[in-house]
């Protein structure tokens, strides 16, 4: 509580926090009215120092919002991924220890914390699962849409097109959207990002595979990935909760817990590594990178969020699937990449960038979703 409140005083200067509840925040008193949120300049820097400046005077007028603990987060994780590129600057990490640490996380650590997310705590709603299947499949049929046009729009290099497309397309759901979620939502939030994660992880082995080896011209549908590990732990997942299986032992659900809270730190040790391969130049991104990850965290979750609303899903299912879409490129990207032997180069800068700039959008994107 006391880091808590200097960051809070050091930025807002008062120490006065809300409350969450299970599913969330529960507003206290009335958040003040929006500021004029700053425009999107053609200078990134001027962006990103207005957008800077609009988060910390948001903060400091919200004394019931919880803007500064989701900053806080996400620096908690952008330190992770400074780590993982020591390392890889040190040799501790490289290629080959990247990819077998990548199928480690796909295949075991991930399905592990899909499943703790219905062990212990509060019981997930199961009425919600069918709506959050629903519009995760919505979701991922606009998304699919998006991915193969916009590309075109961003870039004439067409073997760029194909690594776009996949950031446009996916976030990063089971690295960061899952620790997300349920800062923000509560515990059990996880289960219902994992319910959404269903149609995703699909997508990503499907849709996603294509994208990166650019095959666009084609899908092969490969019922293989039906039988995956995350695909597995997400069925799993939703047999337990939709049968109120609430009694299992601690003898097993705290291995797979403990297990589960290493896919965060080792996904994010990979973002690191991979960003250690790359110049100081090509670090700092091209027009190209900044233009996918405005849409990647700010104009296509919003404009989701937008459609939703308006055909009339539940608001939580509408601010969850919104929140998992914010997130910055899934690292699922640079672990295909290295697993189909493509070059990562464009999507290690565009996962870097998005998740350095994630640690502004999604506090903003959670203030106005939690309002």
């Amino acid at each position: 509580m006391k880091k808590k409140r200097f960051f809070y005083n050091l930025f807002a200067k008062r120490t006065y926090f809300g409350h969450f509840s299970d599913i969330g925040p529960q507003v206290v008193q009335a958040c003040p009215p929006p500021l004029n949120f700053p425009s999107i300049h053609s200078n990134l820097s001027s962006f990103i120092f207005h957008l800077s400046s609009f988060l910390i005077t948001f903060a400091a007028e919200s004394e019931d919002c919880h803007i500064l603990e989701n900053i806080e987060i996400m620096l908690i994780l952008l330190a992770i991924v400074i780590v993982g590129y020591v390392a890889g600057k040190l040799k501790y990490m490289g290629d080959d220890f990247d990819r077998r640490l990548s199928n480690i996380i796909i295949d075991i650590t991930c399905p592990a914390l899909i499943l703790s997310s219905t062990m212990g705590g509060k019981f997930p709603d199961r009425s919600l699962i069918l709506p959050l299947l629903g519009i995760s499949l919505l979701t991922y049929l606009l998304l699919t849409a998006v991915a193969f046009y916009l590309p075109r729009l961003l870039t004439q290099k067409s073997e760029d097109q194909g690594s776009v497309g996949f950031a446009l397309m996916f976030g990063n759901v089971g690295f960061i959207g899952y620790p997300i979620v349920g800062a923000i939502f509560g515990h059990q939030a996880v289960f219902y990002a994992a319910v959404l994660n269903v149609v995703n992880t699909l997508s990503v082995f499907t849709v996603g595979v294509m994208l990166v080896n650019g095959e666009r011209q084609r899908l092969a549908f490969q019922p293989q990935i039906l039988v995956s590990t995350p695909m597995i732990a997400a069925y799993l997942a939703i047999l337990i909760v939709a049968f109120g299986i609430d009694d299992i032992p601690e003898v097993i659900s705290q291995p797979i817990t403990m297990i589960g809270n290493i896919t965060v730190p080792g996904a994010l040790l990979i973002i690191g590594s991979s960003m250690s391969k790359l110049s100081w130049r090509m670090m700092l991104g091209s027009r190209v990178v900044y233009a996918t990850t405005v849409f990647r965290l700010l104009i296509l979750p919003l404009l989701l969020y937008g459609i939703f609303r308006v055909v009339g899903f539940d608001p939580l299912v509408i601010n969850i699937n919104t929140l998992v879409i914010a997130m910055p490129v899934a690292t699922y990207g640079t672990i295909l990449c290295l697993r189909h032997g493509r070059d990562t180069t464009l999507i290690t800068e565009v996962t870097l960038i998005s998740t350095l700039l994630s640690v502004l959008t999604i506090p903003l994107v959670a203030q106005l979703l939690t309002r």
